[in-house]
């Protein structure tokens, strides 16, 4: 439906698909053909040895980076996938403090109920704004603290953090949805059967010995991995990928069901037919080529 739009609006497709910036997890990500690419450009992919962690703040900067480029040339950007946090922080004001290794290290030294104390110290309503039995989320909390001098209560109460959550995008945003409901289940069977035809347990064996820790985390590549090392059998390893890819298509669904800016079209199996819809809908929004 994506190469369909984009050639029909004279568009180039920016992914925000987390994983498909790794170079390599192709099968595994969906990632676009070389055909596809060359018939429509496309953006945010390959961007990074699998062996690496690529970070939100990182795709963000390139991301922008991307979507001047084509406001500058008079491109209009199609924004295709994928991850709801990539896509915020795409087009909305997300900020992405600084990390610290020195500090982490020393936050991480601390024990859950030490780093809750000293968070609570420094921000008595903290556990308005974040869960303080996370203890990741608590630790960041107090890493960005003793890095920036902001605490959970003063970033929730910024400007730019109302503006988040209001969805006030940076720029003129169009969002479509297209959600296929009950069939949801079976899609992500079939899917899954496609991948595993094409090569992906072939795939994540060649990749094994170079998968970083957020990468290995990639849906799909996790489950497939004991698979590789020989702790379970393919056809466990089968039942867990599409056990995690249907709660991961749940979550998705959750979190762009929340967005008010996000128009929702009719389903259709044809892909020409959800082309045509989301082209209509497009052109109702103002967004044409």
């Amino acid at each position: 439906m994506a190469l369909a739009l984009a050639a029909a609006a004279g568009a180039e497709i920016v992914s925000v698909d987390s994983m498909q910036v790794y170079r390599g997890m192709d099968i595994g990500t969906a990632k676009p053909t070389a055909e596809q690419r060359v018939l429509v450009p496309h953006h945010l992919i390959d961007l990074a040895d699998p062996a690496e962690a690529f970070s939100v703040a990182e795709f963000q900067r390139e991301g922008r980076r991307v979507l001047a480029d084509l406001a500058r040339r008079g491109v209009p950007a199609l924004v295709v996938g994928g991850s709801g946090l990539h896509f915020r922080a795409l087009v909305d004001p997300l900020e992405f403090p600084p990390h610290d290794p020195a500090v982490r290290k020393a936050v991480e030294a601390l024990a859950p109920a030490e780093s809750v104390a000293a968070l609570l110290a420094t921000d008595p309503r903290a556990g308005e704004h974040l869960d303080l039995a996370n203890p990741r989320r608590v630790a960041r909390a107090l890493e960005v603290h003793r890095i920036t001098g902001l605490t959970p209560t003063t970033r929730w109460e910024g400007e730019q953090a109302a503006a988040v959550r209001e969805y006030r995008a940076l720029l003129p945003v169009v969002a479509l949805g297209a959600d296929p409901g009950d069939q949801l289940p079976a899609r992500v069977d079939a899917r899954l059967g496609v991948m595993l035809a094409a090569g992906l347990l072939e795939e994540v064996r060649r990749l094994a010995p170079r998968l970083g820790r957020t990468a290995a985390q990639a849906v799909g590549y996790k489950e497939l991995l004991p698979v590789v090392r020989g702790e379970i059998s393919p056809e466990e390893g089968r039942a867990r990928a599409v056990s995690a890819t249907r709660a991961l298509a749940g979550r998705q669904r959750t979190f762009f069901r929340r967005d008010p800016r996000i128009r929702w079209i009719e389903w259709h199996d044809d892909p020409a037919r959800r082309a045509a819809a989301a082209r209509a809908a497009f052109e109702e929004a103002g967004w044409t080529s």
